[in-house]
């Protein structure tokens, strides 16, 4: 069996493993004092699409995490090299927000709803009526279906809300059309930070919350993985999977140790899984 290769890099997912809402998980902000202090490069991933690196820099500093606007990787900015790789220069009709937005004018897309090239959904908080309307629409017409990440619900203070992949399914069961997902779980994504920080799959670990989108895609993309249990997948979950994850911990804060090693996963511990009963 070949040995891993030392670790140069790092991925992880913001939502539920740096923060919940607008507050800091304990040891979040460490982790990426450490990846600075150690000199590793890094990506924080998000398959929310509404904000930008920017807008996503201020909310985070606002908790107390300082992650440069450069470090920050959305599925609203992979759908948008994803399109100008396939299409250059090409046009969408667009249901997202600024986030969604910006990222494809940044690569030179022009947004109509005269024939478009693509039907773009991403995630927002004010879907209208007449915007899905005019999607079914434009999809039955011939334009190619896009959507941001499969998410098909989301947090917030009152409870869940509908995300991108409950409109996209309302939209594929109105025309017949399943959209093409970017974000997490799709490896194009990973494949797209990985290229980002010109990352090697083999030298590179991947830290989320989710069993069935961080870790599957990591896994999928050829990265070690780590899930911290301070987000949607529960301990007594992670065994049901048919895939786990190369380290299963409490926290990000138990991950803060391990970045200042080369090797941080290859040895088997006996603490190195938490109690999953």
């Amino acid at each position: 069996m070949t040995s891993p290769k030392p670790v140069e890099c790092w991925l992880t997912d913001m939502d539920g493993v740096l923060v919940h809402e607008e507050h800091a998980i304990p040891g979040a902000a460490d982790f990426i004092a450490a990846l600075t202090e150690h000199g590793r490069r890094f990506l924080v991933l998000t398959n929310n699409s509404i904000f930008t690196p920017r807008d996503l820099r201020a909310r985070l500093l606002s908790s107390g995490i300082d992650v440069p606007e450069s470090a920050l990787w959305t599925s609203a900015l992979a759908t948008a090299q994803f399109l100008d790789d396939q299409r250059p220069g090409g046009s969408a009709f667009v249901v997202g927000e600024a986030g969604l937005t910006t990222a494809l004018y940044e690569v030179g897309y022009t947004m109509t709803d005269r024939s478009p090239d693509y039907v773009v959904l991403g995630e927002t908080r004010t879907y209208s009526f007449e915007a899905i309307t005019t999607a079914i629409r434009l999809i039955e017409a011939g334009a190619r279906f896009i959507a941001t990440n499969p998410d098909v619900s989301g947090p917030s203070k009152q409870g869940t809300l509908p995300a991108t992949g409950s409109v996209a399914a309302l939209i594929s069961a109105a025309t017949g059309r399943a959209p093409y997902y970017i974000g997490k779980p799709n490896p194009l994504m990973m494949r797209s930070a990985l290229n980002r920080i010109d990352a090697h799959s083999e030298s590179t670990v991947m830290v989320g919350d989710r069993m069935d989108t961080d870790v599957i895609s990591g896994l999928e993309a050829g990265l070690r993985t780590i899930l911290v249990l301070t987000g949607s997948t529960k301990p007594d979950h992670v065994e049901r999977f048919p895939y786990q994850p190369t380290r299963v911990v409490d926290s990000v804060a138990d991950v803060v140790p391990l970045v200042g090693e080369l090797r941080p996963l290859d040895q088997t511990q006996p603490d190195s899984r938490v109690n999953l009963g």
